[in-house]
């Protein structure tokens, strides 16, 4: 075993059995893409496995906590926990972009600090613990990770600003028009370090939303909660 492979078990607070799976959980396929070894494993198919694991242990675990909550309750706190801004945050607090193999394109573009590689990472490293040491293993692993937000879920608003909006309204346009919703970026100005964006929201071809923020998510979840917030006039009058 590689002493990076090490560190990150010691990260981790598990020792794999197959430690070959932890190598794939932390490989980015920009990573496989520019080696010579084409063999070479990335993480996207663990990473789609550990998304669904993932859901889950979330699920079980707020519905045994919140016997009262409603399956909409349920719905909105499981939302926020398994949200890419949470799985990056906790991704951040275990230093996992120190951990992986990266390509040099990623190298360059502070693909360590990505939100969304973050993320898919973390769902990877699941999903591996899963494999190599079974339910109450990946159990384990997403009650010691998640623990500060499955707590704030013992509550309907979380002690926060409940709602991950662009989920909700990806929901109501399904239900109401049976399309999704899209996002355009229209501008981004400011320094490298200092951006601000403006995103457009466009339903059935109509603009229903714009957002502005320090980075294009932000600016999404604004455009999503201004066209959330126009549904749910129109509804009332």
């Amino acid at each position: 075993m590689t002493d990076d492979l090490a560190r990150a078990q010691r990260v981790l607070g598990y020792t794999f059995k197959q430690p070959r799976l932890l190598d794939e959980a932390l490989t980015h396929k920009s990573h496989v893409n520019e080696a010579r070894h084409k063999d070479r494993k990335h993480n996207e198919r663990l990473e789609f496995l550990g998304d669904a694991v993932l859901t889950l242990i979330v699920s079980e675990q707020l519905a045994t906590a919140n016997p009262e909550f409603t399956e909409g309750e349920l719905s909105k706190a499981k939302a926020r926990v398994v949200s890419e801004p949470t799985l990056a945050q906790a991704a951040r607090r275990m230093s996992l972009g120190s951990l992986l193999r990266l390509g040099r394109g990623e190298e360059m573009t502070q693909g360590r600090e990505k939100p969304s590689l973050l993320a898919n990472a973390l769902e990877a490293l699941l999903a591996a613990i899963y494999l190599d040491g079974g339910l109450d293993a990946a159990r384990h692993f997403v009650v010691k990770t998640f623990a500060a937000e499955l707590a704030a879920g013992q509550s309907a608003n979380g002690g926060v600003e409940p709602m991950d909006y662009k989920t909700e309204l990806q929901e109501w346009c399904q239900k109401r028009f049976d399309t999704l919703p899209q996002y355009v970026t229209v501008r981004e100005s400011g320094p490298d370090h200092q951006k601000t964006f403006e995103v457009q929201l466009v339903i059935a071809g109509d603009i229903r939303g714009v957002g502005i923020g320090r980075s294009k998510k932000e600016a999404e979840q604004m455009a999503a909660k201004q066209a959330l917030k126009y549904a749910t006039l129109n509804a009332e009058r």
